[in-house]
């Protein structure tokens, strides 16, 4: 059996890195194919060294551009590649441009493609990763469910059958793999100058917090009048894609203590160590209810539901000043039944297994 995985973001290293270290273990025949949109070498390197991952077979150097062309130049990167390896399927994962991309080159291909966190919706469609998601399960062969509900979201657009798994997220496969030496390896608290439970853990990339200047500068007004109200100082890994006018208006906020994007051993110590985590991510959502740290969730909704029903995490778009103030002793005073709707850390050894009996079905 030879499998071609298609990834192109850090988040994507982190959640298909099971399965790769399982082939790997397991003498399966893997291709690792490289878009590049997230195009920081540097960073790269660095989330495959701490995965234990071998570099990609195949880097295409897509880089960053409007997702249109962006998705194109993918498909031609990525479609003579599968035609010259001929894997049995294509794995891709989530809903960025790279997973879209490595569908359709799938499709283009005739390789059967498994989707992995497949069904999840937000239900708004101004997200350009509900559009992906969407494409990618009405085109996929395989959809491997974090849970239950995904699969029911499936069958309500005609989506069922054999093929549909629940499996967990892989994504806490890793999770649950690092966490406990996440800690040892990293040291960031010291390099930082905080305690753990002593500081808020801030995360913002989506274009609706973003594209927006006048309502990202609103939402570090409330970020920074919740630091003051909580008397504790934001920890904010700024991502890329923020610009030169995001940057002024963090500098104005003093309690926000900002760094470079971090690697996931540093970031899965930060998460550990939180008071409070304030997120738009939908990964870290997921991280901070398996390890069951507090959470607003910087948004009007969630594809990752699950992440609210314990009672942890609860949405919080900012419409006012004090919106995260309101929302933060909420949840501070709410009834938090944890629980880990997410996975047992072996979602890969069931995507495996069900691709190696489909296979051998094939074979016979």
């Amino acid at each position: 059996m030879h499998l071609a995985f298609v990834l192109g973001t850090r988040p994507e290293i982190i959640k298909l890195s099971s399965l790769i270290s399982a082939c790997i273990r397991q003498g399966i025949r893997y291709t690792l194919i490289h878009t590049n949109q997230h195009y920081a070498a540097a960073m790269d390197k660095l989330f495959f060294d701490e995965l234990e991952l071998p570099l990609a077979h195949f880097n295409l150097g897509v880089g960053s551009d409007v997702a249109g062309s962006q998705v194109a130049r993918m498909v031609m990167g990525i479609e003579p590649v599968l035609q010259a390896v001929r894997p049995d399927y294509v794995i891709v994962q989530g809903d960025t441009n790279s997973s879209l991309a490595g569908g359709l080159a799938a499709r283009q291909a005739d390789i059967p493609i498994a989707h992995v966190e497949a069904g999840l919706r937000s239900f708004d469609k101004s997200m350009p990763e509900e559009t992906n998601r969407i494409q990618l399960d009405h085109m996929s062969d395989f959809w491997f469910c974090p849970s239950a509900l995904q699969v029911e979201l499936l069958a309500n657009e005609g989506i069922h059958g054999a093929n549909v798994h629940i499996t967990g997220n892989t994504g806490i496969d890793a999770t649950l793999r690092y966490v406990h030496s996440s800690r040892a390896r990293s040291g960031i608290l010291e390099r930082l100058g905080v305690q753990a439970e002593g500081y808020l853990l801030l995360t913002c990339h989506r274009p609706s917090n973003t594209d927006d200047i006048a309502h990202f500068a609103r939402l570090i007004e409330a970020v920074q009048r919740l630091a003051e109200a909580r008397n504790r100082p934001v920890i904010f890994p700024v991502h890329p894609r923020l610009g030169r006018e995001h940057w002024k208006i963090i500098d104005s906020s003093l309690p926000i203590k900002t760094t470079d994007p971090l690697g996931y051993i540093d970031m899965l110590a930060l998460l550990q160590g939180a008071d409070l985590v304030l997120t738009d991510s939908g990964g870290l959502q997921e991280e901070a209810c398996v390890l069951q740290r507090r959470c607003l969730v910087l948004r009007a909704n969630t594809e990752r539901p699950e992440s609210l029903d314990s009672g942890g995490s609860r949405l919080a778009p900012v419409v006012t000043q004090n919106s995260l103030i309101d929302a933060a002793d909420e949840l501070r005073h709410s009834s938090v039944t944890w629980s880990n709707p997410f996975g047992d850390g072996q979602a890969w050894q069931r995507i495996l297994q069900v691709l190696r009996d489909d296979f051998g079905t094939r074979r016979a």
